[in-house]
């Protein structure tokens, strides 16, 4: 993809979708917000009642403050963290044919493309991401950082590490690190296993393994693996800090894991749903067949099976992420509704895997993911409690991210008079 181009695109795309951001708040971030909410999630499993949050120079200032400033109504709504994915494909959509879009769709076209699903994923209450697979996702993650584009935060891990490596020599794989470190990657994806559709075979030694997330730590970058079957403890084994969808671990290869400390992110309420209910737009392009469609149609049980596993394996560090695609961007809560329905997860358990839980697994548990004093005022508001009906994950009515509001719906008050 011609860089210029994209860069031109993004430009373009800010224009487009500045213009449905709401109101003169989502501009300015230095102007002293207050949220009023009589029930709260902290992000890290507490319920917190009758708070003020006070947002000032985008950061939360106090948990008590004044009701004074600009002050939101959101009695009556459910306000926790704005939700952390730690695995999608940003870039991954459907061109102007209704199929999967492939290298040869315009640049420009592909930017605006991605630049909607970003902005789909942060209505939905998604304020940050992390996207691993594409290296034109990184113009995207500037404009967004360095430019008040509106979306979620992005990190990226560029191209992944993948494909016939079995001779590859350790100063190769250290090389492949430090390039997407030269590049300006947030982490590195390294593929232990092939695709679920392919057979989900190994393509790394933990050897090799080793050398590769041992690099990735020595250059400053995090290590995020896709690994099924015995992968999972391999990875866990050569320090590899995130593994990816797991499925087929036995329980004595997902205790390695944790054991190791490893944070470990099954998928099992979009992903698949997404790939089925539009293969025809996928099938025959980069390598999807209606033959791995159906192997993962068919092994969606399995999938469930290692996510319940985790779910009641003491000590598992299970970090939300949807692996979404073409056709997933901004319904990513469907996880939640998966965790609780075929994990059987607790559901606070589940909200928390998406906040507290994601930032450590990110590397920003200091930062993000909470509702407390000195973190980034990303805020978003549910109508509804998730705790006594997991649908409400769906009805996102208010998104502030780094103390700017991109989403607002009104207050019961104001709706009731509308309706």
């Amino acid at each position: 993809m011609n860089m210029k181009a994209v860069v031109c695109a993004c430009v373009s795309a800010v224009l487009l979708i500045s213009a449905v951001a709401i109101s003169a708040e989502s501009k300015n971030a230095g102007d002293t917000v207050v949220l009023i909410a009589d029930r709260a999630f902290d992000g890290t499993g507490r319920t917190l009642r009758n708070v003020r949050i006070q947002v000032n120079d985008g950061k939360i200032a106090t948990l008590s403050g004044p009701a004074s400033g600009t002050v939101i109504d959101l009695r009556g709504y459910t306000v926790l963290p704005g939700w952390i994915d730690a695995h999608v494909h940003i870039a991954s959509h459907f061109d102007g044919t209704g199929h999967l879009a492939t290298s040869s769709e315009p640049p420009a076209d592909a930017t605006l493309e991605m630049a909607e699903g970003a902005w789909q994923t942060l209505m939905a209450g998604f304020t940050t991401i992390q996207s691993v697979g594409d290296p034109s996702e990184l113009p995207l993650r500037d404009a967004i950082r360095d430019h008040n584009f509106p979306g979620p935060r992005l990190f990226t891990s560029l191209a992944p590490i993948e494909g016939d490596l079995s001779k590859a020599t350790p100063d190769a794989l250290r090389a492949m690190v430090r390039e997407r470190k030269a590049q300006g990657a947030d982490l590195v994806k390294i593929f232990a296993s092939n695709s679920q559709r392919v057979g989900a075979k190994p393509t790394l030694t933990e050897e090799q393994l080793k050398t590769l997330c041992d690099e990735a730590a020595a250059v400053g970058l995090r290590s995020m693996v896709h690994a099924y079957r015995g992968q999972v403890a391999a990875a866990a084994r050569a320090g590899c800090r995130e593994i990816e969808h797991a499925t087929y671990a036995t329980p004595e290869e997902l205790q390695v894991a944790v054991q190791a400390g490893a944070y470990i992110t099954p998928q099992v309420g979009l992903v698949v749903q997404n790939y089925i209910e539009n293969q025809q737009r996928y099938i025959g392009i980069d390598g999807y067949t209606a033959e791995g469609m159906t192997v993962m149609l068919r092994d969606m049980p399995e999938d469930f099976a290692v996510c319940k596993r985790l779910a009641h394996l003491p000590r598992a560090r299970m970090v939300f992420g949807t692996d979404a695609t073409a056709g997933a961007h901004g319904h990513n809560a469907e996880e939640f509704i998966g965790r609780v329905q075929h994990c059987g997860q607790d559901t606070m358990a589940a909200l928390v895997s998406a906040n507290s839980v994601a930032a450590e697994a990110i590397g920003m548990g200091g930062e993000l993911g909470r509702l407390a004093p000195g973190y980034a005022a990303d805020i978003i508001a549910l109508d509804g409690d998730p705790l006594q009906d997991i649908t409400a994950v769906r009805r996102v009515v208010f998104v502030m991210r780094g103390g700017k509001i991109y989403k607002w719906a009104g207050s019961h008050a104001e709706r009731r008079l509308t309706h």
